[in-house]
């Protein structure tokens, strides 16, 4: 009975709560790959985008009035919204919106988080909720936020902040939250250069998630407040956060306890905001059990779906053979008479005869010609890989034509090839 009511509960305030997804970024680590696209539009498991995962974990979690906020070339973002997920109906109250720039309030574009968040006031002051649920659309994770808001209500929190535990030595890129006994927040500090660690744990530290739960009205009049603060540059984690945590009522919360189906005890988040950190969350998909579970019934990864054919795997000789081992190969995919290994290709792949890919990542609509030799690379979409191309082999050679990151993954994008792009979405 008393998990009946705790489910009640929770869908009750899940139900009056707004959920704000903040997808204006450009990502500018990922380098090319964000020159035609914004981060969280960025392809990313096969057949997903970046900000399938926020939003997924939205209609998982019951969360059903979304606003998504973009800005920086938002066109394949706002085409993969309106394509995959309008199945929401309006009429129960059930809706992904997109809230482009407009310059609704002053002649400049968003500033800042909460400056996005403040020019859109007068929309969201029609929106029916007393929670607002603020997230960026550029992380990978799966978690329940009907748990974090249960628990914004059980502490009376006027704000609370999703936090997940890293390492010390890699804390020093985000904000690092200072908890007491009650995990009430006493400190926030943003990207500290020696990040204070974790009571009881030295060689760990809080890291702000940028997921944060608002009373409706508290945060409106913290808006406007921090919109008439001269020395503000309106972001949440610069200036309004730390504002809040000595004068209000905040609190954190940990991803441990509302993180789904981890495969392994240290819940899955990751910030695919560099090449090397996108490739290693992509193949890690590929391994036996990997980290992050796609094949999750109860929590599925929603997203559009091109209606496209099965993978094909054609030839069968001794010295051409279609074939991938350890591997993933989404549809409309044809390995003809190539060879993949340890490697993620999205949709409508084509890898011609005598090819070889070990260690990479394609992404969709990618001509791969015979003989080519690709290793630990990233290619982007559309490009038409020459015959007979090596790469990954030789990092300075490499690097003359492509971008080679400090870990030795190779970026190929069309521009590099000397391609004209039609369309890169």
């Amino acid at each position: 009975m008393q998990q009946k009511a705790d489910l009640r509960f929770q869908d009750k305030i899940t139900r009056n709560t707004l959920a704000l997804i903040l997808a204006g970024g450009r990502g500018t680590r990922l380098k090319q790959l964000t020159d035609w696209r914004a981060k969280p539009a960025v392809p990313f498991g096969g057949k997903f985008r970046i900000i399938d995962f926020p939003l997924s974990n939205c209609v998982n979690s019951g969360v059903r009035q979304i606003s998504v906020l973009t800005q920086y070339k938002a066109q394949s973002l706002i085409q993969h919204i309106q394509r995959g997920w309008s199945f929401l109906d309006g009429r129960f109250k059930e809706y992904v919106e997109l809230l482009p720039a407009q310059q609704q309030i002053k002649e400049s574009w968003y500033q800042g988080t909460a400056d996005a968040v403040f020019q859109n006031l007068g929309i969201l002051r029609h929106q029916h909720a007393d929670y607002v649920l603020i997230l960026g659309g550029d992380h990978v994770y799966k978690m329940d936020y009907a748990k974090l808001l249960a628990e914004h209500i059980e502490n009376k929190a006027e704000v609370t902040l999703a936090c997940v535990e890293v390492p010390r030595e890699e804390a020093s890129a985000f904000g690092i939250i200072g908890v007491d006994d009650d995990w009430r927040v006493v400190s926030f500090t943003e990207k500290p250069a020696n990040p204070p660690s974790m009571p009881g744990h030295p060689d760990k530290a809080l890291v702000s998630m940028g997921i944060y739960v608002f009373n409706r009205a508290f945060l409106f009049e913290q808006l406007i407040r921090d919109h008439h603060a001269e020395n503000s540059s309106h972001d949440f984690g610069k200036d309004l956060i730390p504002y809040l945590v000595p004068r209000h009522r905040v609190f954190a919360h940990r991803f441990l306890d509302s993180c789904v189906n981890m495969a392994a005890d240290v819940p899955y988040w990751r910030d695919v905001g560099t090449v090397d950190a996108y490739w290693e969350a992509n193949i890690d998909l590929t391994t036996i059990t990997p980290d992050l579970n796609l094949y999750d019934e109860d929590w599925p990864i929603w997203t559009y779906q091109e209606q496209l054919p099965p993978a094909k795997f054609v030839f069968d000789d001794e010295e051409r053979r279609g074939q991938a081992l350890d591997s993933m190969v989404s549809g409309g995919c044809i390995i003809s008479g190539s060879t993949i290994r340890r490697s993620l290709l999205f949709s409508n792949v084509k890898a011609r005869s005598f090819s070889n890919i070990e260690d990479s990542v394609i992404l969709p609509n990618v001509d791969i010609g015979r003989h080519a030799h690709l290793k630990r690379v990233v290619v982007e979409k559309n490009c038409k890989i020459p015959e007979g191309l090596k790469v990954g082999f030789d990092a300075t050679e490499d690097s003359r034509q492509f971008h080679v990151t400090d870990k030795g993954v190779t970026l190929i994008t069309p521009e590099m090839l000397g391609q004209r792009i039609h369309s890169v979405g």
